[in-house]
């Protein structure tokens, strides 16, 4: 009887060993199986129900793999977390599974240029993280106001660049890293060189967006912003037809007429002494760079060239700039541009 019972012990525990075995054979297989498709970015809630996550998980990396995901994080008891994660070929199930229980996740890159406003930026910005534009917006009040930032001058602060982040970062943190980038830039040596120029830092971005929208040549642009401070320097208005776009709302207009420069705006550098409120664009550092660093000329005006290659004509007095203008406006009338 003893040897019996014995006998059945052995048989019982042999068998849980074998199932223990079995199970951990099949674990091992669905661990090691490598994800065979091509990248993809899968974007979790924390509001996900498990549902939801194997739903996600099937639908981005094949019905069985994603299955095999779902069932190795679930052997983990981890709660569902915010996250976003790129997976690429060749990454196993187990790999996989860890980094959305531990919520690993892989970095998000915002990238932005040619960007005129604070609304457009700020749904180029919501189409890389978790919140909405309306909650970026609102964090640029909460942290830009306290650091003596106006609302027109809140798009001096960023630069066009591409920067990393988690998809779960929240605007807060967003506006404060960009807010970080233009603090490094503006170091004791700029900062000097603006004073030089008798304008703030703030001044500086403003001036470098009229010298961005007057000109698309990289090479031209020094010389441009040098004609600016020139006028600034002697009291001039700027009569800037970029910002008579912006005062208007218009920057398609392709030829500015005498009834668009009574517009009413702080903006309208033709009525306005001296620079706008705020920028008419978020300028590139190169640009900032273009003001600080302008070579000394004499000119105080410009005109596009007839040739519509983009570049200028630079006149010191207004009897040349009239006979440039002329050229212009004739070549307009002869292409019939409105």
């Amino acid at each position: 009887m003893r040897r019996k019972r014995i006998s059945k012990r052995v048989i019982y525990i042999l068998t849980v060993i074998g199932f223990i075995s079995i199970v951990s054979v099949g674990v091992v297989l669905y661990a090691t199986e490598k994800y065979c498709g091509d990248s993809k970015w899968i974007f979790i809630d924390k509001d996900y129900s498990e549902d939801q996550l194997r739903d996600s998980l099937q639908m981005k990396l094949g019905c069985s793999f994603g299955n095999k995901v779902f069932i190795l994080w679930g052997l983990k008891g981890s709660a569902i977390k915010s996250g976003a994660y790129k997976f690429k070929q060749g990454e196993t199930a187990w790999d996989i599974s860890r980094a959305i229980a531990e919520n690993d996740q892989t970095p998000v890159m915002l990238t932005f240029n040619n960007i005129r406003t604070m609304e457009q930026l700020a749904k180029r910005v919501a189409k890389k993280f978790m919140f909405d534009n309306h909650a970026f917006l609102t964090a640029c009040d909460s942290v830009l106001t306290k650091n003596g930032f106006k609302k027109e001058e809140y798009p001096v602060i960023f630069f066009p660049d591409s920067y990393e982040f988690y998809w779960t970062s929240s605007p807060t943190v967003v506006v404060e890293k960009l807010l970080g980038y233009y603090n490094k830039y503006w170091n004791e040596d700029n900062l000097k060189k603006a004073a030089e120029l008798g304008l703030s830092s703030k001044e500086v971005s403003i001036l470098a967006s009229i010298v961005e929208e007057e000109t698309n040549k990289a090479d031209e642009r020094p010389m441009v912003a040098r004609l600016y401070l020139n006028r600034l320097k002697k009291g001039m208005k700027l009569q800037a037809d970029p910002t008579i776009k912006f005062a208007i709302g218009d920057f398609s207009l392709r030829r500015i007429m005498h009834n668009h420069l009574t517009v009413e705006s702080p903006y309208n550098t033709y009525q306005n002494v001296g620079l706008p409120p705020g920028p008419i664009r978020i300028v590139e550092k190169k640009t900032l760079d273009a003001v600080l660093n302008a070579p000394q000329h004499e000119y105080l005006y410009m005109c596009a060239k007839e040739d519509f290659s983009g570049y200028h004509n630079f006149a010191v007095d207004y009897s040349t700039h009239q006979a440039n203008a002329r050229r212009y406006q004739q070549e307009l009338n002869r292409r019939k541009i409105k």
